[in-house]
């Protein structure tokens, strides 16, 4: 098994640096991945987001088992990074005055509730826009918020089957598989912190705010890329082809004598310098069955099996020097233990751990976007389930003492009054 990376403490960032979202109010109404995952980003350069969840548990993430740490779940501490947690209980009426205050303050709003649970509650773009019309208003779902549809729940893995998405991936004898991180969900949020980022320019120069909408089948339809378009072009419905695109008996999964690697040689002239410099096959380039792209495809299983007893034959270590030197594309198969722990990642800093209440500290992963001018800011842990609900009522909303315990003896912040 290999040892989890020490985790250095973060190197803060650079004193007076400016951030590329100061200013911007973010109410975040999401929960599970998605919509967190967009709102993450948001928070990451500077964007004020403050995360609203249902005080009897709150967001499911924060249950989920992969593992946990401090009380605290690695998803939910994956997705709600530099967020300000509050408790409101949407069934009282108290709670719901204030959320209509705290989207009136709103720049962005951003829910992935189920199909017209904003609306019965007052809270739908339709109902808040009057009373602020810069509001950018972001609605994830899987479905859409129009159409025969749009009341269906949806989860990644039932896009990614229903689109044409899981089809594509698995190999040629086996059923479809479903990505294992849920890319879907993933992506999905990418686009949707990128709609939210485009209204703002918009905003900038139209001088009014607009509601956008990301749904997770849309993102599953367009992540088929390519494929996708060549089934439009060709009518051949694509299948599955494992870890070589189209059969390519240079592309995929070999093993040396003591450990897999993964390459990716995908022209003639990379095909060349792989059998001649480092396979010393020189007659694979002469050999008619293989001496162009088109007659290699042909016959990929031969020349497959002629190039996986070469790589037999000697060690990992041997094979990866003798293709970096050639330049041949060619990567480690690692898990993610050996991939966390590989040079190549130590080598970006991505992994740190940062304080966190509970847990003393917990692990932190960055975000992979970098800034020169305006950096991603010092990295906060995710809330604890209404860890800032009075500091958010006070300094955003203005509301002092008196209030703040008015709405939790009547039950706003829920039961057992999340109130931090």
């Amino acid at each position: 098994m290999t040892a989890r990376p020490q985790l250095p403490e973060r190197t803060p960032r650079a004193k007076g640096e400016p951030t590329a979202l100061d200013g911007l109010l973010v109410v975040d109404f999401t929960r599970v991945v998605a919509g967190p995952a967009c709102t993450q980003t948001l928070a990451d350069f500077g964007a004020e987001v403050i995360k609203v969840e249902n005080p009897d548990g709150g967001d499911d993430t924060r249950h989920y088992e992969h593992a946990e740490i401090g009380g605290e779940s690695a998803a939910f501490l994956s997705l709600n990074r530099n967020k300000r947690g509050i408790t409101l209980d949407f069934n009282n009426p108290a709670a719901l005055e204030v959320a209509r205050e705290l989207i009136a303050k709103a720049d962005v709003v951003v829910e992935n509730f189920s199909g017209g649970v904003m609306k019965k509650f007052g809270l739908d773009y339709a109902s808040v826009a009057p009373t602020n019309p810069r509001l950018i208003y972001c609605s994830i779902s899987a479905y859409g918020r129009n159409g025969e549809f749009a009341l269906r729940p949806g989860f990644d893995p039932i896009t990614q089957a229903e689109s044409g998405f899981m089809s594509l991936n698995g190999f040629p004898d086996g059923e479809p598989v479903r990505t294992g991180p849920p890319i879907v969900d993933m992506a999905t949020g990418m686009s949707a912190c990128n709609a939210i980022l485009l209204a703002l320019i918009a905003r900038e120069r139209l001088g009014r705010g607009q509601e956008v909408e990301v749904a997770l089948i849309d993102t599953a339809v367009a992540m088929t890329g390519f494929y996708g378009m060549a089934y439009l072009i060709s009518g051949a419905n694509p299948g599955r082809f494992g870890n070589s695109p189209n059969g390519s008996p240079t592309v995929g999964v070999y093993q040396a004598s003591d450990g897999p690697l993964y390459m990716a040689c995908a022209n003639d002239r990379l095909y060349r310098r792989l059998v001649v410099d480092v396979l010393d096959r020189p007659d694979l380039v002469t050999d008619p069955r293989f001496a162009h792209r088109k007659d290699r495809t042909a016959n990929r299983e031969k020349l497959r099996a002629i190039i996986a007893s070469v790589f037999a034959s000697d060690s990992l270590e041997n094979w990866m020097a003798k293709m970096k030197k050639a330049n041949i594309p060619v990567g480690y198969l690692r898990t993610v233990a050996e991939g966390f722990n590989a040079p190549e990642v130590r080598d970006r800093h991505r992994l740190s751990r940062i304080p966190h209440p509970t847990a003393g500290t917990v692990p932190n992963i960055e975000t992979p976007l970098q800034m020169s001018l305006t950096p991603s800011i010092d990295p906060v842990a995710a809330p604890l389930l209404g860890e800032h609900t009075r500091e958010v009522l006070r300094k955003t909303l203005g509301y002092d003492d008196r209030r703040i315990a008015d709405l939790a003896e009547a039950g706003a912040f829920g039961k057992a009054g999340n109130t931090g």
